[in-house]
C-alpha cells in the first residue's frame, strides 16, 4: 500500500488494514493528503518510484505490485512505474475500508468503490487536523491580543489589559471555529466557489454575534465584526486541501483575490479597535 505522510490519512489506513498482512510504503509528501500533494507534484510518479528504492522493497517482498491511492492519479503515472522501479502500479478504490474487498477481488473494483463521497463526519474529522495544526498560531494571537490591550483599551491597568486581550482573543477564537469547524459542517449549504467567500458568509452572522456580546460601544463591535469575519474566511480557506474537489490553480486563485481583503479587514478592525479607545482616553484628558 502507498500512501502519503498524512498523519489522519497514514492512521486510517493503518486501521483498516490491521486484519491484512501488508506493507506500507510511505511517501514523501511534506506531511500533506494524498489529493493535494498530488496536484503539488510531491506525490508523484519519480517520488513513488524513488522510495521503493529507498526502502529495498524488492528485498521485502516477493510480489511486484504498488496499490497507488485513486486520488493521486493526476501525477502518478502507473504505466510508467514498472520501468522506473521494477514494480507495476494499480490505482486502489477511494477509501481505504474498501482495501480489503479490492485485494480479495483480485485487485478489481465493484461499483461504487471509485466514487467520491465526503459526508458531514468525515468533513468535520478532517477539520480536527486543522486545531492541532494551528495551535502555534493561535498561541501567538493571545500574546498579540494582550500586548495590544496593553497599548490600547487596556492602557496599563492588569485587569483591564486581561479583559480587553481575552476579548479580542475571543473574537479570534471565534473566528478559528467559525472557519474551521462551521463552514465544513455547512459546505454543501453554500454555492459560492471560495472557500474564502463562504467564511466570510458564516463568519459575518457569528461576529455580529460577538459584537453583541462583548462590545461596548459601535467602533468596539465594528471591530469585533470584522475581526471574527476576517479570521473565519482565514481559516476556511485552509479547508480547500482538505476537500477532493479543489483544483491547485483554484487554490492559488483563492488565495491572491482574498488574503489582501482579510489582511485589510485585520488591520481596520485592530485599528478601530485601538483608535477608538485611543479617542476616548484624549476625550477624556480633555
Amino acid at each position: 500500500m502507498v500512501t502519503c505522510n498524512y498523519k489522519l490519512t497514514f492512521d486510517i489506513l493503518r486501521r483498516e488494514m490491521k486484519a491484512i498482512s501488508c506493507w506500507i510504503l510511505v511517501v514523501e509528501t511534506y506531511g500533506i493528503n494524498v489529493w493535494c500533494a498530488a496536484g503539488k507534484k510531491s506525490f508523484s510518479t519519480g517520488e513513488v518510484a524513488l522510495r521503493v528504492k529507498q526502502a529495498g522493497l524488492s528485498r521485502v517482498v516477493k510480489h511486484k505490485t504498488l496499490i497507488i491511492p485513486q486520488l493521486a492519479a493526476p501525477s502518478v503515472a502507473v504505466h510508467r512505474l514498472k520501468g522506473l522501479c521494477g514494480f507495476k502500479g494499480v490505482f486502489g478504490p477511494i477509501r481505504a475500508r474498501d482495501l480489503p474487498e479490492f485485494i480479495s477481488c483480485q485487485m478489481k473494483a465493484r461499483p461504487g468503490m471509485r466514487e467520491v463521497e465526503f459526508p458531514v463526519l468525515q468533513r468535520l474529522e478532517v477539520a480536527l487536523v486543522e486545531v492541532y495544526g494551528a495551535r502555534k498560531f493561535m498561541a501567538w494571537c493571545l500574546a498579540v491580543c494582550i500586548v495590544l490591550a496593553a497599548l490600547g483599551p487596556g492602557g496599563f491597568v492588569l485587569q483591564e489589559i486581561l479583559w480587553s486581550g481575552l476579548g479580542a482573543f475571543a473574537v479570534v477564537f471565534a473566528g478559528f471555529a467559525t472557519g474551521t469547524f462551521a463552514v465544513p459542517a455547512l459546505l454543501p449549504v453554500f454555492k459560492t466557489r471560495a472557500f474564502a467567500a463562504k467564511g466570510l458568509l458564516v463568519g459575518i452572522p457569528v461576529g455580529l454575534f460577538m459584537a453583541l456580546m462583548l462590545a461596548r460601544s459601535l467602533p468596539e463591535g465594528f471591530a469585533a465584526l470584522l475581526g471574527t469575519a476576517a479570521t473565519a474566511s482565514w481559516f476556511a480557506m485552509h479547508y480547500t486541501g482538505s476537500t477532493p474537489f479543489t483544483s491547485l490553480s483554484g487554490v492559488d486563485r483563492e488565495m491572491r483575490t482574498y488574503m489582501p481583503v482579510q489582511g485589510l479587514m485585520v488591520f481596520l478592525a485592530a485599528m478601530v479597535w485601538l483608535g477608538w479607545s485611543w479617542f476616548e482616553m484624549i476625550a477624556g484628558r480633555g
